[in-house]
This record gives C-alpha cells, sequence and structure tokens, in this order.
C-alpha cells in the first residue's frame, strides 16, 4: 500500500490571531492533476485519527496527498497554530480543537466558509447545527464525544449493588456509589470517582437543566450539582478534589487499576481503556457503560434519550488557502465528517460525529468491548449537548466558572457564595 502521507513539524510561537484573507470574488477553479493539502494536527505518537483520516481518503483519492503537520498537544496548539496563521504558514485544514475558541477563529477571518459542507452532511451528524454563527459554517464536526457512566462488573458483583440499566437519576448514582464503597469495603476503594474537570459537574448541570445558559448569567442551576459532589467527597464515596489534585491522579489509573467501581468519563475512554487492558496499563476486568445519570426521570430508561454533553472536535479550511486546492479541500471535509471517515475513526475505537449501525458494530466488534444491550444503547443513543456553547462571550465565562470550580471543590467557598460571585464577576468582567 502507497501511503501518501507526510508529516512535518510546527514550531510554537506567540502571536495574535490575524486576518487572512482567501482572495477574490470569483468561483476558483480546481486543480488539476495530483494535489497536496496539509492537514494540522498533534501528538501523532498517541492520537491515530489525523493519520487515519489522512490515509483513508488518499487511498480513496490517489491524486491527493494528505500532509500531516505536527502541533503540540493541549493548549499549546491553539498557541501554535495562531502563531503560523499570524505568519501565513498554517496548513490548508486545521482542527478547530476547542470549541470555546471557534468564534475567536471566525471573527478573525482565518477560516473559510464552508456552508456548503455543511449542507450535504447528514443532520444526524452530532454537533453540527451549533457550528452555524449567524447562519455561516466555518467548521464541521467530524467526532463528537459523548460523556458516559463506565462502571465495573465485577466490583458491583463484590458490593451486592445492581448494576447501573439506564433508569438513573443523579440521586440514585449517589446512593449507589455510598453502598459500593461500603459493600467493597477496601482501602483506597471507592464507590465512583470524579475528575478534578470543572466539565465534570457544569457540564452536566448546563446540558440536563432547562433553560440554563451561560450567557444568561445566572448559574444558581449549578447548586445542586455541586451539593452532591460535596456531600459525596464528604462521605468517603470518591476521593476529594484536593486529593485528586494534589495527587495528581489521573482516571485512567483510578478506573483502570480498580480502584473506582464507577466513573463518569467522555467515549474516548472506550478505545483507551480496550487498549490499555491490552497491554497491560490497565488490569483484566469486566467493565461496562451505561447512560449517564440524568437530573429526573423523565429523561431515563432505554425509551427515552438520555441528556448529556461533549462538545464536537471540528475541522476547517484556513482562509489563506491556494485558491486551487479548495474543492479538494472541502471533499476532504465531506470525506472526515462522512460516513467513510466515520467508518476509519470506528475501526480504531474513536467517536465519530456520524453515529450509524456500520459504527456501532466497528465499535462493539473491538475485542475487550462490553456486549450488552444497556452499553450498545449508552453508546448510540443520547442527546449531546455542548460543554462550549458556541459564543463571544463563551471563552471567558468559561475561564471564571472555572476559578469557581476549584473553590466549590476544594471547600474553600461555599457553593452559594461561590456562585454569587461568579455572577457578579461575569456581570462586570465580561461583555
Amino acid at each position: 500500500m502507497n501511503r501518501k502521507i507526510m508529516s512535518v513539524v510546527g514550531v510554537a510561537a506567540t502571536a495574535s490571531l490575524a486576518l487572512t484573507g482567501c482572495g477574490g470574488e470569483a468561483e476558483p477553479e480546481a486543480a488539476e492533476g495530483p494535489v497536496t493539502i496539509s492537514l494540522a494536527g498533534w501528538d501523532f505518537a498517541s492520537t491515530p485519527e489525523f493519520e487515519t483520516l489522512a490515509e483513508a481518503y488518499s487511498e480513496a483519492n490517489p491524486d491527493v496527498t494528505v500532509e500531516l503537520k505536527e502541533y503540540p498537544a493541549g493548549d499549546d496548539y491553539d498557541t501554535a497554530l495562531t502563531a503560523d496563521l499570524s505568519a501565513g504558514a498554517a496548513p490548508d485544514v486545521f482542527i478547530v480543537k476547542n470549541l470555546k475558541n471557534y468564534v475567536t477563529f471566525t471573527e478573525g477571518g482565518t477560516l473559510l466558509d464552508i456552508s456548503d459542507v455543511a449542507a450535504e452532511l447528514d443532520p444526524a451528524t452530532g454537533g453540527l447545527e451549533p457550528m452555524a454563527v449567524d447562519g455561516v459554517t466555518y467548521a464541521v464536526p467530524y467526532r463528537q464525544d459523548s460523556w458516559l457512566l463506565y462502571y465495573n462488573k465485577e466490583l458491583f458483583e463484590k458490593a451486592g449493588v445492581d448494576l447501573p440499566d439506564g433508569s438513573w437519576t443523579w440521586d440514585d448514582y449517589a446512593a449507589a456509589a455510598e453502598e459500593l464503597t461500603q459493600g467493597i469495603d477496601e482501602k483506597q476503594v471507592t464507590g465512583t470517582y470524579l475528575h478534578s474537570w470543572q466539565s465534570t459537574v457544569q457540564g452536566f448541570a448546563l446540558a440536563q437543566t432547562e433553560g440554563a445558559a451561560l450567557d444568561a448569567g445566572d448559574f444558581s442551576f449549578l447548586a445542586p450539582y455541586y451539593e452532591r459532589e460535596l456531600a459525596l467527597q464528604e462521605n468517603g464515596s470518591q476521593p476529594s478534589y484536593a486529593t485528586v489534585t494534589t495527587n495528581e491522579l489521573t482516571y485512567q489509573a483510578q478506573f483502570g487499576t480498580q480502584k473506582a467501581a464507577m466513573m463518569p468519563m467522555g467515549s474516548w475512554y472506550i478505545g483507551t481503556l480496550v487498549a490499555e487492558q491490552e497491554s497491560g496499563a490497565a488490569e483484566k476486568f469486566e467493565w461496562g457503560i451505561a447512560p449517564i445519570p440524568q437530573l429526573d426521570a423523565s429523561t431515563t430508561g432505554t425509551e427515552s434519550t438520555p441528556v448529556t454533553f461533549g462538545d464536537p472536535t471540528t475541522m476547517g479550511i484556513n482562509a489563506g488557502i491556494d485558491e486551487s486546492k479548495i474543492e479538494t479541500a472541502k471533499d476532504f471535509l465531506r470525506f472526515a465528517a462522512g460516513p467513510e471517515g466515520a467508518a476509519a475513526l470506528a475501526e480504531i475505537g474513536i467517536t465519530p460525529a456520524l453515529i450509524d449501525d456500520a459504527v456501532a458494530d466497528a465499535i462493539f466488534s473491538l475485542e475487550g468491548v462490553p456486549q450488552d444491550d444497556v452499553s450498545r444503547f449508552a453508546y448510540t443513543t443520547h442527546e449531546t449537548l455542548p460543554e462550549n456553547p458556541v459564543g463571544q462571550n463563551t471563552a471567558s465565562i468559561q475561564t471564571i466558572l472555572g476559578e469557581m470550580h476549584s473553590a466549590v471543590m476544594s471547600e474553600s467557598t461555599p457553593v452559594d457564595e461561590a456562585i454569587t460571585e461568579a455572577e457578579e464577576r461575569v456581570a462586570n468582567e465580561v461583555g
């Protein structure tokens, strides 16, 4: 097989976002003959999705070479990419990794209008609709992780607790966490594990509370979610926030070495856990996934659609692309966000934005993935709302709410007081 993929390394630098025009008003002419387009990605050694999509597209389109350009992982990705955009050195196609920065890229003029591509995609593509800004779409989702409940079947059996069946509310989850902790009765093994990210509390509260909105300035909807988590910390059903952050606990180790019987986490962890059990990085045990617990019973049960959260990972076209390559770049986006790209991602255990029967079959054919009906239902059926709704002030508001999260979970500030302070800060500092 001729693998038409090349990699180069992007150089990180600090720069402000600058306008980059895409040229004249006339319809661009497509390139004739072999074409090379470049694609931004990060951490290729542990993130195979970029090479997978590039290789699959080149195999289907032998005249197109997809050149991969590697950037730093984490928050440094946006910094390095922004520097290259400012310098006119960014790839033709790049990933909008953090949805909260989407508006920054669109307002900076660095993304091409690809509304025509979005209009051709399956309407069931997860996260597609929110990408429209004033009726114009600048990036399309190619993967859409959603948050699920992972559980250790063996620890449930040991504690004598019934397995999650899709009917749980958060109160049911909290009761089960306490019962599991007591039933397992092992030092350093808890009923559940909550990672330190603000999304593990705020993402669910925002998605599941009717009428909740970041830009409304009213964060009272967060209170019951935080009160529940603090109670679980207090009764020892999950490690405290201080323990998680001070000891730098990882969610992979906590669940993978059977220190937690349950764990809310994104669907990306399915492939990770399978790989780690195979390599020995995680212990071998029987596990399952269930729908994330719900605010109330109205969205529980396998006859309903549970509500969860998860930001799509999207890709757009650099507005500074050579006009002769625009149609090829658009075709690559159609491929990546469509059924062919979805199938390629599912084969390596990654959840694509478009989940159809073929994708589900591919995921559940991976050795080690649970085969029960509840696990399949949890993976395929949910309404996934964004953690970071597209908006001009989302990034600023989330920064304030992130500081509020640390203050509440570390128990340095009472819930109601912290919420009031966050509301006042948003009113005074944002807008």
